[in-house]
């Protein structure tokens, strides 16, 4: 392509480029702001978009402490809701599994949209940060070169604007340009599909029960979890590829009826559906998080089906590290970050994949149509509750507890 003139003033200057901002991009761009690193970020939609952007809400403790080291929690502790159990319903009985006293540790539940609004404020709006919406046709140029660039689309102007940088964090996820950027032959990817969607409902309705509560049933899988005192999220297992309007009120609270009930638990309370989206399930990781100046972090590297609620958790992990590594490189010329940065992140990573897959096959195995998976999923299900071991095993993986990945 051809650039404007290095005397432009539609060219400029910036040590760091940080492609998206999600949960990663908004953090990396925190972390560099703290540290008096000049960088921008580029964000394809607007502000008020990704501050309403329906998205997962589970946080892990370890996450929130970092972010609030770091003076980017904006009170998150004190706003967020602490969960300390969960709930599994099978063979019509409740199965609580306290996995504080297990660990000594919760999580929180924290609507990523309000995370977001959080981070966009504390980048902007108090730390003075450059971030510009609603860009178009983003492009990465000579990655593999000293002298990387990011160009875009003006949206007031429609002129093509290129920033000269150092680096790039590419965190514009799964369908964004940063992946894209990568040459196949240089970041393999490793895909599997769980051959399961799930219906991803809001209800404006209380929660119904005082825990995230799973559904295991030969019908589906069914999933409860508060998102506020008057709204509630719901999945519900359905075919891969489902048209939710197949899925009118009333067969959807009768199915959750069905595949939340047990003995002694508490009615369900109904309210209008705000929300209906089918998820297919599947899972992806690329081999390498980096290309030349670019390092990928979040969604643009790796892909985890919300099973087991540990995608945002994920990005955030990402972000922390690369954040630091940028600093590190930029402010003393320390590259051991950087260096290290993918290989720490896809242990992590795949960590994770590891348990969703485990997780998956605990949800979805009743509902398989196979009898030999029915039985073992159920085999597992009852270990979590006969098994101490078995029991801190699982919380420690639920709550991302590990001390190394």
């Amino acid at each position: 392509m051809t650039f404007p003139s290095p005397h432009s003033a539609s060219v400029q200057r910036r040590p760091v480029v940080v492609v998206g901002a999600g949960p990663a991009g908004l953090t990396v761009g925190g972390i560099l702001r703290a540290a008096a690193v000049d960088c921008v970020v580029l964000e394809t939609e607007s502000r008020e978009f990704i501050e309403t952007r329906p998205r997962a809400g589970v946080i892990e403790e370890w996450a929130v402490r970092e972010l609030d080291r770091r003076g980017l929690a904006a009170g998150l502790p004190g706003r967020a809701q602490a969960h300390d159990t969960c709930e599994f319903r099978f063979g019509g009985e409740r199965h609580r599994l306290r996995y504080h006293e297990l660990t000594g540790r919760h999580h929180y539940v924290y609507p990523q949209p309000l995370l977001v609004t959080d981070l966009v404020r504390e980048y902007a709006d108090v730390r003075g940060g450059d971030i510009r919406f609603g860009v178009r046709e983003v492009r990465l140029h000579d990655l593999e070169t000293d002298r990387p660039s990011v160009s875009y689309l003006c949206p007031e102007t429609g002129e093509r604007r290129v920033i000269r940088c150092d680096f790039v964090a590419g965190c514009d996820g799964a369908r964004g340009v940063s992946r894209q950027a990568v040459p196949a032959s240089r970041a393999a990817l490793a895909r599997h599909d769980h051959g399961i969607g799930w219906l991803a409902l809001l209800a404006e309705a209380p929660p119904s029960a005082d825990c995230v509560v799973f559904g295991v049933h030969p019908r589906g899988f069914a999933g409860h979890m508060a998102r506020g005192p008057g709204v509630t999220r719901y999945y519900l297992q359905c075919p891969p590829g489902d048209d939710p309007e197949n899925w009118p009120h009333e067969r959807v609270w009768a199915e959750l009826r069905q595949r939340l009930g047990a003995a002694g638990a508490p009615a369900l309370t109904e309210g209008r559906l705000i929300e209906k989206r089918v998820l297919d399930m599947h899972d992806y990781v690329v081999s390498s998080m980096e290309f030349g100046r670019l390092f990928l972090a979040g969604d643009a590297a790796h892909l985890t089906a919300p099973i087991a609620a540990k995608g945002m958790n994920l990005a955030l992990h990402d972000a922390f590290l690369l954040g630091d590594a940028l600093v590190a490189r930029v402010t003393g010329g320390d590259g051991a970050g950087l260096a290290g940065y993918s290989t720490a992140c896809l242990r992590r990573a795949w960590d994770y994949q590891e348990f969703s897959q485990w997780l998956s096959g605990v949800y979805h195995g009743p509902a398989s149509g196979d009898p030999y998976q029915a039985a073992t999923s159920l085999a597992r299900l009852r270990r979590l509750f006969t098994s101490p071991a078995a029991a801190r095993a699982f919380a420690e993986q639920y709550l991302g507890a590990g001390d190394a990945y």
